[in-house]
């Protein structure tokens, strides 16, 4: 919806890009607007722009009025949007993790009705993955990681196969993956930095989450092993048991996929978001041998596989259009650039790399 730039408040999303007089956007699509964002479409007169009904907590946003003047029962009316549905889940998912901190049971079918509708819009249309990123913040990360690792796990696991009881099984999993973190001290949760034997207790969220969910039978057997591995590495460098390919299940390489992806590309405490392009490289690269090649592969197919005349913005903030793919370098295309039509090769460009779909 369009709203005055004076209704805005911290945490309203934009769903539109606020143009200035430069070819860049004065604020991106997709931001979730702080008081310095409010403070630049002032100081550049920006009147009105377009945002989700949804603030990033999840909450309705209601302005005193809109630039259309739309009264609250149409705007209640109009389906949600993905984004909306999104940050819905992220504020069920917190109150049921804020049960499971005072010790209660983990709602298993309260948990499938969060997850499943979200893995529903994602398959009908995938380019949604690429919008879930921009919502996480550190305050509530670990929500936003819950959720989304459930999304992507399913996504992978269909994409290499699996039908549709399994994939739904992955996503549950996926979800669940960290539910042991409620078991650990919200002090050290918390905390930007950790001494080591905070980080050790860290750990421990995997046999905590693997106790929460040991004992329903909602869950099958592979999925709860998933939960216990998917911090375990092909190669032995991860915990809990440092167990090497052959002792590790297909359920834990993807979900383990999906945690790292969804972790490097997140804003957190300590780093900033980082390129989902860029991610796949270094996941690729940096992590080789670390992770199933199968499942990184099909990671590459959801996320790095972009069809022709797709807008995407540059690390160098130029917007472009992809033009072509090469199989081998999917993160890499060819593009134009909407100003000058000028063609790059990002193979050729090793400087430059897409920084995100508009």
């Amino acid at each position: 919806m369009r709203v005055k730039v004076s209704e805005l408040i911290e945490g309203c999303i934009l769903q539109k890009d606020v143009t200035g007089m430069t070819v860049y956007p004065l604020v991106p699509k997709k931001t979730v607007l702080n008081p310095i964002h409010l403070d630049v479409l002032k100081r550049f007169s920006i009147d009105s722009v377009e945002v989700e009904r949804t603030l990033v907590d999840g909450t309705l946003f209601k302005p005193q009025t809109t630039a259309e003047d739309a009264s609250e029962q149409k705007i209640e009316e109009i389906p949600l949007s993905f984004t909306e549905s999104y940050l819905k889940a992220i504020r069920e998912f917190k109150q049921e993790f804020t049960k499971w901190q005072s010790g209660g049971a983990i709602d298993f079918m309260k948990v499938r009705s969060i997850i499943m509708p979200l893995l529903k819009k994602v398959i009908e249309t995938p380019e949604n993955l690429h919008t879930i990123r921009h919502y996480s913040n550190p305050k509530d990360y670990l929500y936003h990681h819950s959720v989304a690792v459930g999304i992507i796990s399913g996504m992978l696991a269909k994409k290499l196969g699996y039908d549709v009881g399994i994939y739904n099984q992955a996503a549950l999993g996926g979800m669940l993956s960290d539910c042991g973190m409620a078991r650990i001290r919200a002090s050290i949760l918390e905390k930007k930095s950790l001494s080591q034997w905070e980080f050790q207790e860290i750990r421990e969220h995997t046999l905590n989450s693997y106790k929460m969910v040991k004992d329903t039978s909602l869950l099958k057997p592979e999925i709860k092993l998933a939960i216990y591995q998917h911090h375990e590495r092909l190669d032995g460098t991860g915990y809990p048991g440092g167990e090497k390919a052959e002792k590790i299940h297909m359920m834990s390489r993807i979900i383990a996929v999906a945690d790292v992806y969804h972790a490097m590309t997140s804003e957190r405490a300590y780093r900033s978001k980082q390129s989902p392009f860029k991610v796949l490289e270094m996941i690729m690269e940096d992590s080789f041998g670390q992770f199933d090649i199968s499942v990184v592969k099909a990671l590459f197919s959801l996320i790095g596989d972009l069809s022709i005349g797709t807008k995407v913005r540059l690390s160098n903030g130029e917007e472009a259009s992809v033009i072509f793919t090469k199989r081998e370098a999917l993160t890499r295309p060819l593009v134009k650039l909407e100003k000058s039509e000028e063609i790059i090769d990002l193979v050729q460009n090793r400087n430059i790399f897409i920084e995100d779909v508009i």
